[in-house]
């Protein structure tokens, strides 16, 4: 249309628009959709009835509009799987088990037919994560219904045959038909194979894998979810007892690679057979090729990298198929191509020693450019009046959304921006509408809640540079006589510029000048409660979104203290005045590294940071033996306030460093070297 002509006096204001004229409209005007021309015709045709209606003297037309509830039973419940309804789903599975002969044949019908539909069009990418985990709901929901009448079915089979019912065992995969199950984990004959999923000892984070968990479910997999912090031994003892296909292992801090590694050696001298398949934050598909392929990878037995849930299905159903062979071939053509070239490039890699790395370190002219100011409160301060009603401002939705796989396209990346996407805008809005109502009944009920503990002292870089010396009060400074003192660790790989090589320590001012250091460890404490009470309502997208919320409100938390520490507590930028999107944008000075991330590898600094906070006698945020925070929704960080401090990342190191390292820490070096692991340019021994 070049051109239209209109009667403004019978306009109306778009807020006056029925929500589906408008929406029609939109669509049309800017070609949104495919059918909007027939939607909008189908709405003129109402229009033009009810009017018809009006001039003859009759009311508006009453159209019967038909309705899924219309449909029998079976199509009732085919209908709400493929559309993630679950507020019916009680009802039609007694009625769809009133038509059947048994209640297996409610599963192995309508339930599969639609779990199947489902699983086409998550992996024709027709359907998105969230509303795979929604269809999940609602077959864990029908299933948990009729799983006491297949019980009692069972034990009268046992009754008839002269067997004692009370020999019954609920968890054996034999009970109801055969060895197989269907969609997460429950009887059937059509199972596609069996999953154990498990994250590695010493890390707790879980989310993840409880995705992949429900992903591979509702593909007709069996999984086996062993939980978090598992050690080695109870991974391969739980494979051996369920007689798995392929093992899953998880972790999200760096540790869990060292760990994975060691799960990979011991399968491996211990005659596993079964596939190996690596996931999670830390992990990646180099990682996997170049430090844990080599212990295990053959054509029998692979380790693969799988980037998210959505890919799971493809791997370890190629992995389970007859084209097994061809699809691994091709894996590990490309793992030995990826370790080759690692190799390589780390021949042509060029590390300065750690010696000529510490003398073209960054040099602060701290005359020039003074420490902050003395912060107004030294010490430990407890937090534990922060309500999440506080932090809502300053959460950062974009993660979020990362979470549950939705990605808008250029020019719609990233919140909220991602309501406009073509593809998964509409999805992402429902996803946000569905966090927004779960928020509001979290904050309404306090069934979360947020605590944690900020500390200030005094602090110098120690006599070499390399270290942050703390300090209890001015006293012990002038004494020179620190607490304790953080370690660090300097860039090494040569650069291509004339830029320093940076250490944490370099942002604090040697001695003779008043510098400080903050430091914060802080949790959302309740989500575990909330998570146990929807797994036991067999409810998993709110499982997961309780989780995904918990991260949201206490990355918020540290977000809204680490601004309270700038303007008020430390001070040093009283005069801030920064909205919540330029304080997610980092356009403050300062920075809050934490131990375990790029600017400082080393996870085992949580320890001198947990006994100079007394994070858990003061909060109860404790720390696994991988110093993986506890609870999951915790957050940690060094407070450096120099404006010219800045985030970077370590990179690889040396083995000089590793030795200078090691002796500064009181670690043996074989101990060091396992935790320094990922970043080590050289192969321990």
């Amino acid at each position: 249309m070049d051109v239209g002509i209109v009667n403004a006096d019978e306009m109306l204001m778009m807020s006056e628009l029925d929500p589906e004229m408008l929406k029609a409209c939109m669509d049309l005007v800017f070609n949104r959709t495919e059918d909007a021309t027939d939607v909008m015709l189908e709405l003129t045709q109402k229009e033009r009835a009810m009017m018809d209606a009006l001039k003859k003297g009759g009311g508006p037309v009453v159209e019967k509009k038909s309705s899924w509830r219309d449909f029998d039973p079976v199509k009732r419940l085919e209908h709400a799987l493929v559309n993630g309804i679950s507020e019916f789903v009680v009802p039609d599975t007694e009625e769809a088990r009133q038509l059947a002969d048994r209640p297996l044949e409610v599963i192995e019908g309508p339930l599969m037919d639609g779990m199947n539909v489902v699983g086409d069009l998550f992996g024709a990418g027709k359907m998105f994560l969230p509303q795979v985990i929604k269809s999940a709901r609602v077959m864990k929901k029908a299933v948990a219904y009729l799983l006491p009448f297949m019980e009692k079915e069972k034990k009268q089979k046992m009754i008839d045959e002269g067997l004692n019912p009370d020999d019954f065992d609920e968890n054996d995969d034999s009970n109801f038909a055969g060895k197989n199950t269907t969609p997460l984990g429950y009887p059937s004959t059509t199972s596609c194979g069996k999953v154990l999923m498990a994250t590695v000892k010493g890390d707790v984070h879980d989310i993840g894998k409880n995705i992949v968990a429900v992903v591979l479910g509702c593909n007709n997999y069996k999984v086996y979810d062993i939980g978090v912090m598992c050690s080695c031994e109870k991974i391969l003892e739980k494979a051996k007892e369920y007689n798995v296909d392929v093992i899953g292992l998880s972790g999200l801090i760096t540790p869990s690679l060292d760990e994975m590694v060691v799960v990979a050696k011991e399968m491996s001298k211990k005659g596993f057979t079964q596939p190996l398949l690596i996931g999670g934050a830390t992990t990646s598909k180099m990682h996997t090729a170049v430090k844990i392929s080599p212990n295990y990878f053959t054509m029998e037995h692979p380790a693969i990298h799988v980037l998210d849930a959505s890919r799971s299905v493809t791997v370890v159903s190629s992995l389970l198929s007859a084209l097994k062979n061809e699809y691994v071939t091709d894996i590990m053509e490309e793992y030995n191509e990826m370790r080759e070239d690692y190799y390589a490039g780390l021949e042509d890699r060029y590390f300065l020693t750690f010696e000529k790395a510490k003398e073209r370190k960054l040099k602060i002219d701290f005359d020039a450019s003074p420490p902050a100011p003395t912060p107004n409160k030294l010490g430990l301060t407890v937090m534990d009046n922060v309500t999440l009603e506080d932090v809502v401002p300053f959460i950062d939705w974009n993660p979020f959304f990362q979470t549950w796989e939705l990605r808008g396209r250029y020019p719609n990346r990233g919140y909220p921006k991602i309501f406009n996407d073509e593809a998964v805008g509409s999805e992402a809005k429902k996803l946000f509408n569905d966090a927004q109502a779960l928020l509001k009944d979290i904050i309404k009920d306090k069934s979360m809640s947020l605590k944690g503990v900020v500390g200030m002292f005094p602090a110098n870089q120690s006599k070499d540079g390399e270290d942050v010396d703390i300090f209890a009060d001015e006293a012990a400074r002038l004494a020179g006589n620190p607490t304790t003192t953080f370690c660090g660790l300097r860039q090494q790989a040569e650069k291509e510029s004339e830029d320093p090589y940076l250490n944490q320590s370099d942002f604090i001012a040697p001695a003779g000048y008043k510098d400080h250091i903050g430091m914060f460890a802080v949790s959302c404490f309740g989500c575990g409660a909330l998570v146990d009470k929807f797994e036991a309502d067999n409810d998993d997208y709110n499982k997961i979104m309780a989780q995904a919320l918990a991260d949201r409100f206490v990355e918020a938390f540290a977000e809204y203290l680490h601004r309270a520490m700038r303007v008020d507590t430390w001070g040093y930028a009283k005069d801030e005045d920064l909205n919540e999107e330029d304080l997610l944008k980092i356009k403050y000075d300062g920075i809050r590294p934490a131990p375990g991330y790029p600017s400082q590898p080393d996870h085992t600094e949580k320890a001198t940071m947990w006994d100079l906070l007394k994070a858990k006698e003061l909060t109860g945020i404790d720390l696994s033996e991988s110093y993986s925070m506890m609870p999951a929704a915790s957050v940690s960080a060094l407070v450096f306030a120099h404006p010219q401090s800045q985030y970077f990342a370590v990179g690889q190191i040396g083995k000089d460093q590793v030795d200078s390292y090691a002796a500064r820490k009181k670690f043996e070096l074989s101990i060091m070297e396992r935790w320094l692991s990922p970043i080590l340019n050289y192969e321990r021994d």
